[in-house]
Parts: structure tokens; C-alpha cells; sequence
């Protein structure tokens, strides 16, 4: 982190017992070259005192809007490369999830748009809570990092999962972050995410159970680190990620027509869509009423859009990045479409394990080998992805001969 510039970083501290160590975080912090400033919630002032804070930074942290002229909350939003919030309390999970604002802390992290690191730290039955892990899943929705909780000695005298992390594998985790936020500055990627829907009549169609959270979280971690993001979605119920030109399309051939006019100016396609491999031969103008009757429906397959994009395969071609989505056998599946498609490397998926879900995990898998990753979030695997994507890009950007072709195709 001792690149220039150096990396501005808020170091936000909550109200909790682990208040303490966030003091050895921020000297680590600025002895690996960052530049802090500090927000504190009103009850971290009993924890740990603003002179400790202001020793180390040469500031006093930021605890009341009235202390300070203009809106501070968009200042820092504004000024900060990232964010740390250790520790992150129960409460400040749950007040970030539904979007308070009525302190320094919480108001900026509303206004912000940089990388969002937190460190958990609570009593193990608040961290397993449903109430907890739902708010953490609305954030990691929405961008945010994590680091730990651990396994240890909780403030009770009891041990077990809630003990945040200790400051080194805080900044270690927040230096990877950092380091990466800028590696796809440049890049052109096209995210698509969602199923798509295959209209039978004007009531019904054919769809299937595509969140798309993992295509959202792809959309929104690319554009964290650099990239123009072009996110072309089928119908979902999902917030489109800020800073990101979205598409949105209904069924198979949209996707298609729309994938087809942005590519020229693309250079990563990601292909996280669900997209239907039928349709039926015919819509019925009108509604279909039930009768006691069997109906028969004739399908018929609809555009590949990855075979498609890959037949078309030229020097100046995108990327192509996708899933390889399978209940049964998924890594025998995946080989077998890389090899049937010539791909470089194809990143499988466990339908029960994807579809719906706020986590996944993925085997990545090419010519040399196939990695398994273990379950995490999916912003979480999104970031691995394009820890991949990053890879080929730069080889890409080295070699001389065929271009790389990485393919997902699969939903999730």
C-alpha cells in the first residue's frame, strides 16, 4: 500500500469491547503508508478515548455533525479510497442494513460509493442470529467486505465465533481490497444477470429461479475495481449497482440482440445470465384457458449466445466469462464444456447450492487444473471471478497470439 498516491482510508469504530484494537488497526494502517482519518459512533467514546485516535492521525475522529462546518458525512464519503468499520457491531450492522443515518458513521457510509470492509465483532448468538446474518446478506448485496468474525475468547468469558479479527489480518485484508480497486481501471466488461422469461401466452411464460445476485454483485464488484460496466439483466427484483449502465431485456433473443450490439465495444463479457435453452414454437396471442384436456407444447431452442459470441471469435473479441450451472456431476459437466467449447476456463456450479441463495461456491476450473473455493457470499465469489478475469486480461494484454476465451454459462 506504499504505492503513490497513497490510499485514503476512514477507519469507522463502532461501540463493542473490540473498540480497543481498532487503535492497533489504525497504527498499522499508517505505518503501511495510508492516510486516515477517523469515525466514531457516540457510544465508542466509551470504549476508547478521541485523544487516543487524534495522537495517531494528528485529527480528532468525527463523532457529531455539529462539531464540523458543511455536510461531513459527503466529505468523507467523498475523500475516503475505503472504508473499515471494526468493529462492527450488531447494532451498526443493523442500522447500516436499513439505511440510518443519524450519525457521522452510519451517514457516511450511506453516501459512499468506495470498498466497504467490516469487521464483526458481537457474542456468538448475536452473529448466528437470523436477524444478524440477514442484514449481512443485504450488505454483502450491496457491496460490502468482510472480515472475519473468528473463533476465539469472547468478551463473556466464553468462546466461540464472534471475535473480531485481530488488526493485521484486518489490514491484510483491507490491502488486497485496495490493491485490487483499480486492476480493471479501463476495462470494458458486459455483465449479464437474471433469468430470462419465454412468453407461452400474454399471462404465463417459461422462466426459472435466477435471482440474479450473482450477475448484480459482478456488475457492482467490476465497477469497484475500474472497469465500465455494462449490466444487461432479465426480470429481477434487484437494484441496479450505482455507476453502472443497465439493460434491461425479457427473454432469450433480448439478451442476445443486446449482447450482440454491445459487444464490439466490450472487452470482458461475462455471461452470468440464466438465459432459457427453449421457447416455445408459438405465443399464443391470446390467453390459454384451462380445460380438462392435455395440452401439448412444442419448444424449440433458443439463441446461444456464448456459442455465438465464441464463433465469432477475432483478435479484438471480448473475454467470455460465465457459470457452468449443474445439479448432478458439476466438474465432469464443466470439463466437458470446456473441452466441447474450446474454452479457457469455465467456473461451476451447484444448482441446490446457488439458485436463491446469498452464498455459493464455485470450482474454477481450465486446461491446467480446477480449483474449489468454499462457500462465501456471492459478492464475495464475484471478486474471485474476477480475481480470474483480471488474470486473463493481463495475459491477454501480453500475448500475441489467440486471444483468451473464459466462458460461465449457467444461472444463479
Amino acid at each position: 500500500m506504499d504505492a503513490q498516491p497513497k490510499p485514503k482510508v476512514l477507519l469507522c469504530v463502532a461501540g463493542g469491547i473490540a473498540a480497543y484494537k481498532s487503535v492497533v488497526l489504525l497504527r498499522e494502517l499508517l505505518e503501511r503508508g495510508c492516510v486516515c482519518k477517523v469515525a466514531m459512533t457516540r457510544s465508542a467514546h466509551a470504549f476508547v478515548g478521541a485523544a487516543t485516535f487524534s495522537g495517531l492521525t494528528g485529527q480528532a475522529p468525527l463523532t457529531e455533525f455539529s462539531d464540523h462546518p458543511g455536510e461531513v458525512h459527503v466529505e468523507l464519503a467523498q475523500w475516503a479510497d475505503a472504508i473499515v468499520v471494526a468493529p462492527a457491531t450488531a447494532n451498526l450492522l443493523s442500522r447500516a442494513a436499513m439505511g440510518a443515518a443519524d450519525n457521522v458513521v452510519l451517514a457516511t457510509l450511506l453516501c459512499n460509493q468506495s470498498p466497504v470492509l467490516f469487521a464483526p465483532a458481537m457474542h456468538e448468538s448475536m452473529w448466528n442470529h437470523p436477524a444478524t446474518q440477514h442484514n449481512v446478506g443485504l450488505l454483502t448485496e450491496r457491496g460490502a467486505r468482510w472480515v472475519g468474525p473468528e473463533h476465539g475468547a469472547l468478551a463473556s468469558g466464553e468462546q466461540g465465533m464472534g471475535r473480531m479479527s485481530e488488526p493485521i489480518n484486518i489490514a491484510n485484508a483491507l490491502d488486497a481490497l485496495v490493491v485490487k480497486r483499480r486492476d480493471l481501471h479501463g476495462v470494458r466488461i458486459i455483465v449479464t444477470a437474471g433469468p430470462t422469461y419465454e412468453d407461452i401466452d400474454p399471462v404465463r411464460f417459461i422462466g426459472n429461479r435466477s435471482s440474479g445476485k450473482t450477475g448484480y454483485a459482478l456488475a457492482s464488484c467490476a465497477r469497484a475495481r475500474g472497469a465500465t460496466v455494462t449490466l444487461i439483466s432479465g426480470p429481477v427484483w434487484l437494484s441496479p449497482p450505482s455507476h453502472v449502465s443497465l439493460v434491461e431485456v425479457r427473454s432469450a433473443k433480448d439478451m442476445h440482440d443486446a449482447v450482440a450490439a454491445h459487444m464490439p465495444h466490450a472487452d470482458v463479457l461475462i455471461m452470468a445470465a440464466a438465459v432459457a435453452d427453449y421457447r416455445p414454437h408459438v405465443v399464443s396471442p391470446h390467453k390459454l384457458h384451462k380445460d380438462e384436456q392435455e395440452r401439448t407444447l412444442t419448444l424449440m431452442p433458443t439463441e446461444d449466445i456464448l456459442a455465438n459470441a465464441g464463433q465469432k471469435l477475432a483478435a479484438n473479441s471480448p473475454l467470455l466469462v460465465g457459470f457452468s450451472l449443474e445439479t448432478d456431476n458439476v466438474v465432469g459437466a464443466a470439463k466437458r464444456k470446456l473441452l466441447r467449447k474450446k474454452l479457457d476456463l469455465v467456473v461451476a456450479n451447484r444448482a441446490q447450492e446457488a439458485l436463491e441463495n446469498d452464498s455459493t461456491q464455485v470450482t474454477l476450473i481450465d486446461h491446467d487444473g480446477e480449483q474449489t473455493l468454499p462457500s462465501m457470499p456471492k459478492a464475495q465469489a464475484a471478486d474471485a471471478i474476477l480475481d480470474a478475469v483480471a488474470k486473463h486480461w493481463r495475459r491477454r494484454q501480453t500475448a500475441s497470439d489467440r486471444p483468451t476465451l473464459l466462458a460461465l454459462d449457467g444461472a444463479q
